[in-house]
């Protein structure tokens, strides 16, 4: 069952909103044609559909499709994938404007019947005039389609030599289903193009932590090293100019620099012991914080009522710091769980839960390198991990420590 459903649920929001919206809009090529195109022929005369009839169906047929291939190629300029489909959208003018004269030359030679030229003119127009407002960047262009092509339809029918009262009748039957499907289609491609540029955002955003730890590290690792390696070369070049001339004072200067090195040593461990060392109540705040500036409702429960030694607490902010990358890069989250409280069993171990939505029941790729460094680093306070995906869609990491008891010494 998960292989038949997994091409929606492995899908993130983007990726959702555009099969759904793509496929809506592939659905309108069925639409025209049943709708306008047969509607019209079962709505005309009882007796059967001439060659004309059968000839504005078979190009509204091709009007159709040409219409979806077009909405489908708006899409991928919108998302980015494409540059704009301008000579489709050329042709696809082309043919509508063709076929609407098509059908009211044989509306006004008596060829096709009062009733069915409307339903072909409308529904050639109005579905165009969706496909064409996607192609469009500014709003006040949309908005000058549909009544375009209201205008030149109304133009159109009086040049033909029908009435003028049946010309306003086709302006505003073609105002109007324009205006709507330009609304409904201008709307929908807007909203995939916001939708992609917020998922863009959150891969930016995790993106821009991990830059900026490494920001923070190196600064740290410049302010240690700079100054000492400037007085080591300093030191040096002065050991050499006293050893070319023989005074004795060249080995006091090799010795101090030998002593800042080994300093140097001690104060590069302290910056790596500081950075692998996560503070367990900062990397909590650190975790609320970023899961709730990337529009997730992020709840972080404290429950544990004893001290933790320093080690357990390294080993847990890492978890926390794993955990919530995970939760920003994969799947498609809003709403998140942080909990670290005492085991429910009474044993004095303490559980470290990371609890979210929107994961994917099969991972989309092979497993990375991050669970498997938390269970080494749990390991060395004798802890344990357990992840993967429980019911209702979500994804659950859990953490257990046992309780720490003081080494006994003889």
């Amino acid at each position: 069952m998960s292989k038949l459903t997994g091409w929606w649920k492995n899908r993130s929001s983007a990726g959702k909103v555009e099969l759904y919206t793509r496929w809506s809009f592939h659905l309108f090529v069925v639409v025209e044609i049943l709708t306008f195109g047969l509607g019209g022929l079962v709505l005309g005369p009882p007796e059967a559909p001439g060659s004309a009839e059968v000839g504005l169906l078979v190009l509204m047929c091709v009007h159709s499709v040409l219409v979806g291939f077009l909405s489908s190629r708006a899409l991928d300029w919108l998302v980015g994938r494409r540059d704009r489909p301008v000579w489709v959208a050329v042709a696809t003018v082309a043919v509508t404007a063709f076929g609407c004269l098509a059908a009211l030359l044989l509306r006004r030679t008596g060829h096709v019947d009062e009733t069915v030229a409307p339903m072909l003119v409308t529904g050639m127009t109005c579905f165009a005039s969706g496909s064409l407002v996607m192609c469009l960047e500014k709003v006040r262009h949309m908005w000058v389609v549909a009544p375009a092509h209201a205008v030149g339809a109304g133009l159109t029918v009086v040049a033909v030599g029908l009435p003028v009262v049946e010309g306003v009748g086709y302006t505003i039957g073609v105002l109007l289903s324009g205006l709507f499907l330009s609304f409904a289609c201008g709307f929908s491609g807007w909203l995939l193009r916001i939708v992609y540029e917020l998922d863009r955002a959150r891969e930016l955003q995790a993106q821009l932590a991990v830059a900026e730890e490494r920001l923070r590290f190196g600064r740290d690792l410049h302010d240690v090293m700079g100054r000492n390696l400037a007085v080591v070369a300093l030191k040096s070049e002065l050991a050499v100019q006293l050893a070319r001339r023989g005074r004795p004072e060249a080995v006091e200067q090799m010795i101090e620099v030998q002593r800042i090195a080994r300093e140097s040593q001690r104060e590069v461990r302290d910056v790596v012991r500081g950075y692998r060392e996560a503070d367990l109540a900062v990397e909590l705040e650190g975790a609320r914080g970023v899961l709730s500036a990337a529009g997730m409702d992020c709840r972080v429960e404290f429950e544990a009522r004893r001290a933790l030694p320093a080690e357990v607490q390294s080993a847990l902010g890492w978890v926390v710091r794993e955990a919530t990358t995970n939760v920003l890069r994969h799947g498609d989250a809003q709403n998140c769980l942080i909990r670290l409280a005492d085991a429910a069993d009474g044993s004095g171990a303490l559980t470290l839960l990371v609890e979210n939505d929107g994961a994917p029941e099969t991972p989309a790729g092979p497993p990375g390198s991050g669970l498997a460094g938390l269970r080494e680093r749990l390991a060395v306070v004798d802890g344990t991990l357990s992840a993967g995906p429980t019911e209702g869609g979500r994804f659950r990491l859990l953490a257990r420590i046992p309780e720490q008891r003081p080494e006994v010494r003889a």
